[in-house]
Order: structure tokens, then sequence, then C-alpha cells
């Protein structure tokens, strides 16, 4: 299926080619001859007339264009097809694969970056089950797929007289961090159909070179230039179209610090934020009109959708802050590293996003406590999935019950926060994904623990609406997000949200693609343990790199496969409600709550690094380390001599090859130890357990034996369990546990043994090693 689409994409490229070539030349032609017998009222007799005068006095380079000159505006949109066209069929730009789409029948089309041209470019093609003109309204909607628009103004509309439309567009963007100002856009757009049946609307700036209207002054945004860019959708045979996207644009890249610049001058990260999106998006809702995605729960995927738009779209407007919003900057305290500001103007705030009945009784606003920072060698995916499924590493309990009171008339007193916070579990409820589930909308239940008398009143379960987009590995340029709100029990479609959450952006234009090789993960994980020593490796705060120099601290990535290289800027951004006699108290809240939350992090993306191991940032002793091949040699040794069985089929019996064997086993192998008085506590597990639990090896240490086993399970293992610390080893029959995430699991059969050293003592803390074999989510 795909090498007959790509055939047919060529044959219809060249014949696009061919047509507007012979459509310019007839054009030319029919001009010539008739310039005196054009009607004068039509849009192409000016233009007819605008050429002659312009033959006649050269001087001007353009004929008038602006808003009262049609024939002018006309030219530009010509222009502006042609110049499309030939991106989105031709040779105009020197187009290259990009890497890490899924190929296949289930791709979601054919993906081109640009390569050495002015501004960054992508384009893309594919095939959806939807008609032209319905294709077209959809892409016109900007703000439905398009995350990173703010607002688009249609300022004046001309209709042309071959049928189609020209309209002069004003449109701004999101700044993606808190430490760059925002985009916007003045463009014409141009909506037509060729003399093959096809649609398109292309687009692109309106500027001193190009002639044309002066668009209105902003303030707090940079003019970005959009050049020639659009949609060409073809009618197929049968039904549906066959669409191309040409996304172009120059993001004024100079106008950014120098270690930002990479974020603005990546066509992959332009591929994945808009072309991509947009072919995703039609995909959607090709699939949803067509029954072929069915959502539980009652709700609509229009409604679903939604909710998608106004978390990231709230998160989004806290991240910027814009003045006109109604946020102001307040006062810190002394210390630069979180900026808070806060809004106090619900009828404009409120009336847009929100929701009024989240305003305070008696007075009040909203506050925002947010920072960026660089991160080193972590890449963004594994970041926001670890974040996601292990909320309790870094989120306060407190804090979170304050949020969610505060959709109630009265909220709890302002709590403090805490370094570490109440734990408390989790319980992801899925709502709905995207086609490629690439982005996940889904509910959080927090269950409450009460640990002392006076926390009974706060211990109760809560709940967030959260989304979680990007955390596929292999996406290249993709930005991996964790927005939140909390709701209440009714999650009426008109639910007032607040979000706040996480965004980690790779900034590398040529990102090294990082590989994790098992044995480093291993040994990491045994000796790290999560090390937070006072000479542990930092993550930089982004803004104290402002001011270095061009050429500091810079990666080229080319030259160096083998090194983890990889930067991302994250954000991170907390909105809580506040009363004005508590607005202080607030801010003094979430000022070290974001510290905290913050430096959690920032010990996540230590541990989960790769380039730990190979950059020398920890104790000298990790590389040559025999602590993880220690283990491993004496869990086969302890499995061979209670069982009389070998576990893995080793060729050689050296530690490195082990090692490799038994992460790459297809059966989950995990170890987990005894300390008294507590539960058993998982240690290690191969790449099969790690899929199973759900988890990471960082992760692993939070999950306890008897929390993932169902009743028959405990009660089996307690009867065998004297047998295991007697006999060494036991078989558990077939049956069922749960991952870390909720799912259930099945296995045909658990063999649990008494892990021994190389003297025939028990290991350390009475190690127990286990194996379920052909496990499989039910």
């Amino acid at each position: 299926m795909n090498k007959l689409l790509m055939e047919e994409n060529d044959r219809l490229q060249k014949q696009v080619s061919h047509l507007v070539y012979e459509n310019g030349y007839m054009k030319q032609q029919l001009q010539t001859a008739s310039v005196t017998t054009t009607d004068n009222n039509s849009c192409e007799s000016v233009v007819v007339s605008g050429q002659h005068q312009q033959q006649q006095n050269p001087t001007p380079r353009h004929p008038q264009r602006d808003a009262n000159n049609p024939a002018g505006l006309l030219t530009i949109a010509e222009e502006t097809l042609a110049e499309f066209l030939s991106k989105a069929t031709g040779t105009a730009v020197d187009w290259v694969q990009m890497i890490g789409m899924k190929p296949g029948p289930d791709s979601i089309g054919i993906v081109a970056v640009s390569r050495n041209c002015s501004g960054v470019a992508a384009r893309a093609c594919g095939l959806v089950s939807l008609e032209p003109t319905k294709v077209a309204e959809i892409f016109k909607d900007r703000p439905s797929w398009y995350r990173d628009c703010r607002c688009i103004d249609v300022l004046s509309i001309i209709p042309t007289a071959n049928g189609g439309t020209i309209e002069l567009i004003y449109m701004q963007t999101y700044a993606p961090t808190t430490l760059a100002a925002a985009r916007d856009f003045w463009t014409l757009r141009y909506t037509t159909s060729l003399e093959d049946g096809s649609l398109v609307i292309c687009e692109r700036s309106l500027t001193s070179s190009t002639g044309g209207p002066t668009g209105p002054p902003t303030a707090s945004f940079v003019r970005a230039e959009m050049l020639p860019s659009g949609f060409l959708i073809r009618p197929c045979d049968g039904g549906g179209s066959i669409i191309h996207i040409v996304d172009h644009v120059d993001l004024d890249v100079w106008s950014v610090p120098e270690v930002l610049r990479p974020l603005y001058e990546s066509s992959k990260i332009l591929a994945q934020k808009m072309t991509i999106a947009a072919l995703r998006h039609i995909r959607q809702i090709a699939q949803e009109t067509n029954g072929e995605i069915q959502y539980g729960g009652g709700r609509q995927p229009a409604v679903l959708r939604t909710f998608s738009q106004r978390l990231c779209r709230g998160f989004n407007d806290a991240v910027n802050g814009f003045v006109d919003d109604g946020w102001s900057l307040m006062g810190s305290d002394g210390v630069e590293d979180v900026t808070i500001m806060i809004n106090s103007s619900p009828g404009k705030f409120f009336g847009s996003q929100y929701n009024t009945s989240m305003v305070p009784s008696f007075g009040g606003g909203v506050l925002c406590a947010k920072a960026s920072m660089l991160l080193q060698s972590v890449p963004p995916a594994l970041l926001v999935r670890f974040l996601r499924e292990h909320r309790s590493e870094w989120a306060d309990y407190g804090i979170d019950t304050y949020s969610a009171a505060c959709l109630k008339p009265n909220p709890y007193t302002v709590p403090c926060a805490r370094p570490s916070g109440f734990p408390s579990s989790q319980v992801i409820l899925p709502l709905a994904h995207t086609v490629e589930q690439e982005e996940f909308l889904e509910v959080v239940r927090l269950e409450g623990q009460a640990f002392t008398p006076e926390d009974v009143a706060l211990a109760r379960d809560m709940y967030l609406l959260q989304l979680c987009s990007g955390i596929d590995e292999n996406a290249v340029g993709a930005c991996a997000q964790l927005v939140f709100a909390p709701i209440d029990e009714s999650f009426a479609d008109n639910a007032p949200l607040l979000p706040s959450g996480f965004r980690v952006i790779p900034l590398d234009s040529k990102p090294v693609m990082v590989t994790f090789q098992p044995s480093s993960s291993i040994l990491f994980r045994f000796m790290l343990v999560l090390y937070d020593g006072p000479g542990a490796a930092r993550t930089l705060d982004l803004a104290s790199t402002l001011e270095v120099g061009p050429g500091s601290n810079r990666s080229t990535g080319d030259g160096e496969p083998n090194s983890y290289n990889l930067r991302s800027v994250l954000t991170i951004a907390f909105q809580f409600t506040f009363e004005n006699h508590l607005r202080d108290d607030v801010a003094s809240m979430a000022r070290q709550y974001v510290r905290s939350v913050v430096g959690s992090v920032q010990r996540v993306a230590m541990a989960i690094a790769p380039s730990r191991i190979s950059s020398g940032l920890g104790p000298k002793s990790l590389p040559g380390s025999p602590e993880a091949l220690t283990l491993v040699r004496w869990i086969c040794r302890s499995y061979r001599i209670h069982t009389g069985a070998e576990l893995l089929r080793a060729d050689s019996q050296s530690g490195d090859t082990l090692l490799k064997q038994l992460w790459n086993h297809s059966d989950a192998i995990m170890c987990c130890s005894l300390k008294t008085n507590a539960s058993p506590v998982f240690t290690f597990a191969n790449q099969a357990g790690l899929d199973m639990l759900e988890t990471t090896l960082v992760a692993l240490q939070d999950i306890m034996l008897d929390k993932i086993l169902d009743e028959a399970g405990r009660k089996s293992l307690c009867a065998e369990f004297s047998k295991i610390m007697q006999q060494g080893f036991a078989h558990l029959p077939a049956g069922i546990c749960v991952s870390s995430m909720g799912r259930p699991v099945s296995y045909e059969q658990a063999t649990v043994w008494k892990v021994v050293d190389d003297d025939n003592d028990d290991a350390a803390n009475h190690c127990l090693a286990l194996m379920f074999v052909n496990w499989s989510f039910v």
C-alpha cells in the first residue's frame, strides 16, 4: 500500500507540475490578447491593468498592494500559489526524509524536512477518508489542531473572480518556554481550486518585500515570517483525499538567547508541532467520523478533544503570562529561580479559559509559579513518562489537596511545602488517546492516606484530568508534556480547569539518538540508588546560562555517536487560586513547592540520564563496579543449585554475556529483598520484568511484591514460603498479578528461588528471585 501510494504521488506530482506550467502559459497568452476586452470589474482585469502599467512605468517593483486594491493582493496570492505548489510537489526546497516515522500500511504518511534553506520547513503527504471540502474546513480552523496557536483573526475577506477567496489574517502563537518572547504572523491566505478539482489553501506573510497592507502592531510579540506554505487537497476516486502539507517559517532565531536557538531552527520540531500535528488531527477526525474509534464513559470525541485543548491552552497561558490576559509580575524573594505571576481580572481571565465559579468568594485571583531549566543527556520522553507513572516521587499530597479544595467554596488552610510531602498512590483511568497513541487523556485518582490524627480530614480521594503527550522515544524532535488540573467528582463538560505541569523540549538541532545499554542501566541502578550527594551532577538552571557566550557548553552531536549529549529545556508551571488576604501565603507556598519539584526532577533526571555512566560525573568506582555482574552470576548460580537446571544458555561464563542474556530473557525475571518486618521490595528486573510491571529501573524500589500479587498469589506464596527458605525454591501455579499502572497481567507459572552468594550464604537482605513464565496483559 505504501509503495502504491508513493508511485501515485510521483505520478500526480508530475501531472500537477505540468498543469501549473500549462496554466501559467495559457494565462499569459490570454492576458496579452485581451488587455482591452477584459471586464474592468473583475479581479483578472485589474491584474492585467496593473501589469500593463508596470511595463510602462518600471519604477515601482510592485503595483499598489493593499486591502483596497484586489489586483495587487491577487498578484501576491498567485505568486504564493505557484511557490507553494513548487514546494508541495516539486523540488523548490531540498527535502530529506524524516527519520523516526513509523513505516508500513499504518504509517501516518510520508514526512520530510528541509535541508539548507532559508528558515525551517517541513512537508507531509498522506491519505485520509474525508472529502476535500471537509478537509479544507478543518485545516482552516488552525486553533483546533495547532496547540501553539493563541488566536487567529481574519481581518478581511476578498472574493476573487475564479471563485476563490483572499483573507488577511493576524495570528498569535504561544512561546514554548518562559525565556523567549512569543511570535505573531501577519499573512495573506488564498483559497482556490485547480483545474483537476484539487483544493488549495496557501498562505504567506505580507512584508515590505511582498507588498500589501501593514499588519497590526504588537508589543509582547516578535513578528515572524511565514514563507509560502499551505495545503494541497486532491480528491480520490471512490472518496477520500490525498493531502500535501507544507510549513515553511522564519522564526527570527537571532532574537532568542543563543542557548535556545536550536529550538527555533529545527525543522524536526516544526514538523512535529505543525505538519505532523495537522495530519494526525485530520486522520483522527476521519476515523471518528467513520466510527472506527469508540470511546467509553459516554463522552463524545469532540468533548474529550475540547478537554485536551483546554488543558494545553491553560498551560500555555500560564507559561506565557500575557499582560493583556491580566497577568502581572509579583516581587521575588531575592532569588530569581522561580517567577511568580498573579492574575486578578476574573472577568476577562476566567471568562475565556476558566470558569467564574473558581473565583474566590471574597476577592482574589490566580497565581502561577513557573521556572525553566536546562537538562543534560535526559531523553524528554523518558523523563515525562517517569513523572507520569511515579507522581509520588515529586508531588506533595498536601499541595494537591489544597488545589482540589480550591474547587470548593471554602478551601483548606494554605499548606506548607514539605521536602518529601505526603505519599499517595495513584490510579490512572484512561479516557481517550489519539490514533497513534502519541497523546493520552486520562483521569488520575489520588488515593488519600492519613498518617496522623490531624490528617484524617485530608485523607480523601482526589481527581486530576491529565494530558500526556510525546512519550514515544523514537519521535525525533517531539515535545514531551504532562499537564493536569484538579477536577471534582462530577466531571461536567464545562468543569473549570486550572492546568499545571511540565514540558520538555529537545534543544539540539542534531540530537544524538539515545540507546540504553542494559549493563550501564543495571550498574547504574545498583550503584547510584538515587545518589544525591553534594557532589552530584546538577541540572543546570537555564537562566544562568543565558550570559554564556557563543560556543560555550554547546554539543554538536557529530562525530561522537556513542556519547549522550542530548540537551532539552524543561518548563514547569503550577497554578493556584488565592484569596486576597492569603495572597502572600499562597505565593510563598507556591515558590517553595516549585523549588521542591525542581529538586525532585533534578534527582530523577540525574538518575535516568544515560550519560551518568560515561561522563565521569558520578563516583569514580562506577564504571568498573562489579555489583550488577555479581548479582546476575548469583541469580544464575542459585537457580542451578536449587533446581538442577540452567537458567540461561550461556556460551560463556563472563559477566557481560550473562548480564546481556538475562536482560533479554523473554520471561520476566526480577529480584526483591526481604527485610525484617517489611514487605519484599523489588531491587532488580530485566527488560521483560520492567515491561510487565510497567515501570523503570529507577522506580523499581517503590514497588512491593505483595502489591502486585492478587489474593490467590499472595496465599500461594505464603504457603510455599517455608519451602523456599528450606529447599531454596518453589513453583507457583498460574495466576494474575497487576502492574504498577494497575493493569492485570496473567502468567502460566512463577518460579521463586533464594539467591545465595559464592559461599552459599544468603545474599544481602535475603534476596529472592522470581521468574514469571509466559506473562501477558489481560
